[in-house]
């Protein structure tokens, strides 16, 4: 039956206080809600078969707490619930507040975590089965429409086993969800979100990890995908931190770093080698532009635009011994007459 017959179906099912509200979003999923205690990072990890499950289920702020909603979802849950626990109402408190202001508690599913790490679930009678939650120390794991009632408790079983950063240690509770059936309909879209202990001076740099696959096919391997690019990226501005400060061999580590995690990114290698170059290390720049080049000849076409803007040294017939590395071709030939 489609889905949208199986849910018109379940809410004719529900007495007349409780029939399921209209619109309403059925986003039967799978997550888990969660504090790092070593860190104190927040963060909220989802997988579902519903089209960018990101941009409802998941909730967070540093220093805050974060949130799940899910089911048939009522995303007010999510800003309402952060609201009362950063005026410091603690998480059990602040889901049975909403839950009580709500007309259709009995078809929600949802998670709060505050920044204490104290956890609360609910799962409303009239969530679709199997549907069920876990709550552990700093964590909950909830889950509807799943093939089997199994999910909460692998997903709690398997974060508390994994080591590692929050993030990595949410996705292998995603994992573990799919191992044993996941949504009975199948996969479609996940979202990560991880925030800091407290919240910083600037709060643009707040969320640690911000990820969502919209529709795919097999989102929680695309999601490790990201996951691994992303910490590449962090290793890459790390290097750039340690370059400005003058720390070259700091910087080459993490550059390094990063290339090893993703040996195809030609982006990384030209950064690396534009840094080389700018802190007077040209030998091990040309060898590092002639592999970006291979790579991506178009890089050429940046190399005297770099210079004429200070991003590159202004020392004489440095473009020319740079370009001299790449590849002939049409793209070196306007590199070299600086045409656009």
């Amino acid at each position: 039956m489609p889905l949208d017959l199986v849910l018109l179906a379940a809410a004719a099912t529900l007495p007349p206080r409780t029939a399921a509200p209209t619109p309403s979003m059925p986003v039967s999923t799978f997550s888990i809600v969660a504090r790092d205690k070593t860190t104190g990072e927040l963060g909220v990890a989802v997988q579902s078969h519903w089209f960018s499950v990101g941009s409802v289920v998941p909730w967070a702020e540093a220093g805050v707490g974060a949130v799940a909603t899910q089911s048939f979802v009522e995303p007010s849950y999510g800003p309402l619930g952060l609201e009362r626990m950063k005026k410091g109402v603690p998480a059990d408190q602040a889901l049975k507040e909403l839950l009580a202001k709500d007309p259709h508690p009995d078809v929600r599913q949802v998670a709060f975590v505050d920044a204490q790490g104290r956890a609360a679930a609910h799962t409303g009678e009239h969530c679709i089965p199997g549907a069920g939650h876990h709550v552990g120390d700093s964590y909950t794991t909830e889950a509807n429409l799943m093939l089997t009632g199994e999910v909460p408790d692998a997903m709690a079983a398997a974060f508390e086993a994994a080591k590692g950063p929050l993030a990595e240690r949410m996705l292998a509770a995603l994992d573990a969800a799919q191992a044993v059936g996941g949504d009975i309909r199948g996969k479609q879209s996940a979202a990560l979100l991880v925030v800091r202990a407290k919240p910083s001076d600037k709060p643009w740099t707040d969320r640690l990890v911000d990820l969502r696959i919209e529709d795919n096919p097999e989102p929680l391997k695309e999601m490790r995908r990201l996951l691994n690019l992303h910490r590449a990226y962090e290793k890459m501005n790390r290097g750039d931190d340690a370059t400005a400060e003058g720390k070259m061999d700091v910087a080459l580590a993490e550059y390094g770093g990063a290339q090893t995690m993703v040996p195809d990114n030609d982006e990384f290698v030209f950064w690396t080698a534009v840094a080389l170059v700018s802190n007077a290390r040209e030998t091990e720049a040309l060898g590092l532009f002639a592999k970006a080049f291979r790579m991506n000849p178009s890089w050429m076409l940046l190399v005297p635009r770099l210079q004429r803007v200070g991003q590159l040294p202004a020392t004489p017939g440095l473009v020319e011994k740079i370009l001299a590395v790449g590849p002939e071709s049409s793209l070196k030939a306007a590199a070299r007459t600086g045409t656009p």
